[in-house]
């Protein structure tokens, strides 16, 4: 019974082509679309604008995205009404089509699930640096069934919401200060208190470096090569780079100039003689 409704639908659909007043109904059509996209274009930016303050960026993000496609559901609503096209017969013939499509959607439904947690839970934000897996890079983008990241490398890459459901998500820019960990190794015949007094001398005139908290020092352990040291040195998320280009070279040139041996593997060989 459906099908002969979608028949003559469709056959009273055709026959609107040869009438007087058609191209006046795609005229008016036009218009009505126009307005209604224009009338949910003006909705997205002042519901946008007003709830700005009061709520999370992600989900202003996802509530004007809402809004957006919910106006293209209207036009093409419209559309339809104003051909004279059954939406009922038409939803109707689709409802097998549906179930066939719903099964393939699981993995779609499981992802906008997924995103909706993740608005939630909010572990990151537009703009933010984070790392899932072996992938890195600032969030350019939350949708309902994934993330959009742009890397340092300038790599564009998405992630399904599930994706990050299920893994260890890192961000790294979360809060506005991060300590940088860098590991030295001394000779075993240097002093250690010497040592420490200059490291702490170095993070004190390195301008990346932030006094409070201040800088950790710690003698982690007697290594094959020398004595493993950690230098944890706090700094501003924004200066990484700066950070660590310049405390490289200054621990490298102050130990130079004050004659710290770095150690590296060393490999001795003995040459036997035959014996005759």
């Amino acid at each position: 019974m459906n099908t002969e409704l979608v028949f003559s639908n469709i056959s009273h659909f055709l026959s609107q082509f040869t009438s007087a007043d058609f191209y006046n109904k795609v005229l008016g059509t036009t218009i009505a679309i126009v307005l209604v996209l224009l009338v949910f274009s003006i909705v997205r930016r002042v519901v946008g604008k007003m709830i700005s303050t009061a709520v999370p960026e992600p989900r202003v993000f996802v509530i004007k995205k809402v809004i957006r496609y919910t106006g293209y559901v209207v036009a093409v609503m419209t559309l339809f009404n104003a051909l004279g096209v059954d939406l009922s017969a038409l939803l109707g013939a689709a409802g097998i089509a549906g179930i066939a499509v719903g099964f393939a959607a699981q993995t779609s439904v499981s992802n906008v699930i997924s995103g909706l947690f993740l608005i939630s839970e909010k572990p990151f934000q537009l703009g933010d640096v984070i790392q899932v897996g072996d992938v890195s890079g600032v969030v350019q983008s939350i949708d309902f069934l994934s993330i959009k990241i742009q890397t340092f490398d300038n790599r564009y890459i998405r992630i399904p919401n599930e994706t990050l459901i299920k893994t260890n998500l890192t961000n790294i820019t979360r809060f506005p200060i991060r300590r940088l960990d860098v590991w030295v190794t001394v000779g075993y015949k240097s002093d250690l208190e010497r040592v420490r007094s200059i490291l702490l001398d170095v993070a004190a005139k390195n301008p990346y470096v932030l006094d409070n908290p201040e800088p950790l020092i710690l003698f982690d352990k007697f290594d094959a090569s020398g004595i493993n040291i950690l230098v944890g040195l706090w700094f501003e998320k924004s200066e990484f780079l700066n950070l660590k280009n310049s405390i490289m070279t200054d621990i490298h040139r102050r130990f130079a100039q004050e004659g710290i041996e770095i150690p590296y593997p060393k490999l001795d060989v003995f040459m036997r003689q035959p014996l005759a």
